[in-house]
């Protein structure tokens, strides 16, 4: 691993790439530091040492790196561009000219990312009023006793929803570029450098606590057995056999060669924890808007689904994961298109039929390693968080399953990426 990492500093080209990157995430550090303008920093750095803050938004101040709380200017992060590119997947399905663009090749891709940009706008305009608005009803931080905006007038914000929102465009901005120029994929990266950033101070609040030794050393063996699971499971791959049949072409014969189709037992990623994740918090939001004096059906929503330890939250959670992951891989892998992509080159798998027998057989094995994806996810996703709070480690949320999963599926891609190149300078690269 040592001797991979001296090769690519050695190399001018990836080199260049490495020290890009580095730089684009310091500067994307320092965003998430500076206060929007109308936010009393003295007021939220008090508040935030009276409370943990909003439950129903610890999960999004942890993808922003812990920005959110303290609504700085990249207080947003990278979640309203994720959720854009997300719902532009969507509408492919749903949208004929969508799809048209999407089989266009560079030019749609260009098209579809405009659209993307678009709508990051729209959500980040929508969510900075809504962050803003319940800042000021002291829902950010319930039990502090002072504002953290003092001046409400309208020009204030104004001048804060047009900042968080500007903020959020030169996040999408700054990820771009890490993926034009630097090493990997940006927006991955941005999260990846968020979730991380908790780390160190969580670690501390576990050493100070009760029973610090006793709890930082069960956290680093939960953090090691759910990192060498997620490795294990996402370099895993179901490989289907493909032939492809010789043909003449001009004077050369072509095809006769063997492959396979890699179909990855998680091939929806992080994606069906994260909008599981993000739906769930709806309930939290709408019990905090309740007030002091919640009626009836606000305590049993709070009882019953708000509350991260009740059966009920616990079994929503986990059937929306298996919903998103078999969902997400049915807009992302179609065995329609895979089977006709084979048949138009002459592949064809052993045993199966060109065409439609081809693509009953994708959609069979699909739908099976789906399964067991979606299970893995699940448990990935609430047992390390079920330990933490079962031993009173509530402030252990950046070590949960959602963030292990992304710091060591970006990790993977990231390493697999830099390895690539490094193999085309003739270096032995990280992985042997």
């Amino acid at each position: 691993m040592l001797s991979g990492f001296m090769s690519a500093f050695r190399t001018p080209d990836l080199r260049r790439k490495l020290l890009f990157t580095i730089g684009i995430i310091a500067v994307y550090r320092l965003g998430v530091s500076i206060p929007t303008p109308g936010i009393d920093y003295g007021n939220v750095q008090m508040c935030m040492d009276q409370t943990s803050g909003n439950a129903a938004l610890q999960i999004l101040n942890m993808f922003s790196g812990g920005a959110l709380l303290q609504l700085s200017i990249f207080g947003l992060g990278i979640m309203p561009y994720i959720t854009a590119s997300i719902i532009v997947q969507l509408l492919r399905v749903l949208i004929p000219r969508f799809e048209t663009l999407q089989n266009e090749g560079a030019e749609g891709q260009a098209k579809l990312t405009q659209y993307t940009r678009y709508i990051t706008v729209g959500f980040a305009a929508i969510q900075s009023a809504s962050y803003i608005t319940m800042a000021r009803n002291g829902l950010f931080f319930p039990g502090c006793s002072v504002d953290v905006i003092p001046n409400d007038s309208w020009n204030v914000i104004l001048t804060m929803v047009l900042t968080m929102t500007a903020g959020t465009v030169l996040v999408m901005w700054l990820g771009e570029r890490i993926t034009e120029r630097g090493v990997g994929n940006g927006m991955s990266l941005l999260i990846f450098t968020s979730v991380a950033a908790r780390f160190p101070s969580t670690f501390g609040s576990i050493w100070s606590s009760s029973n610090g030794v006793r709890n930082t050393f069960f956290t680093v063996v939960v953090i090691i057995v759910v990192v060498a699971a997620v490795v294990y499971v996402e370099q895993s791959q179901r490989r289907i056999p493909v032939q492809y049949a010789k043909r003449m072409v001009g004077r050369k014969m072509l095809g006769g060669s063997s492959t396979y189709i890699p179909l990855k037992i998680n091939m929806a990623g992080v994606i069906p924890v994260i909008f599981a994740s993000s739906l769930l918090t709806i309930p939290q939001v709408i019990v905090q808007f309740q007030g002091s004096d919640p009626s009836g059906w606000a305590v049993w929503l709070n009882n019953n689904i708000a509350k991260s330890s009740a059966p009920l939250h616990i079994l929503l959670y986990v059937l929306l994961i298996v919903f998103f992951a078999y969902f997400y891989t049915a807009i992302t892998f179609n065995p329609t298109q895979v089977a006709d992509d084979m048949k138009k080159y002459g592949g064809f798998i052993p045993g199966i039929r060109p065409g439609t027998p081809t693509a009953d057989f994708l959609d069979y094995v699909l739908s099976r390693i789906t399964a067991a994806g979606a299970l893995y996810l699940a448990i990935v996703a609430l047992v390390p968080t079920l330990l933490f709070v079962s031993l009173g480690l509530s402030n252990s949320i950046p070590f949960g399953g959602t963030s292990i999963l992304i710091l060591v599926g970006v990790g993977l891609d990231t390493v697999k990426r830099i390895q690539s190149q490094l193999e085309q300078h003739h270096y032995e690269g990280f992985l042997k």
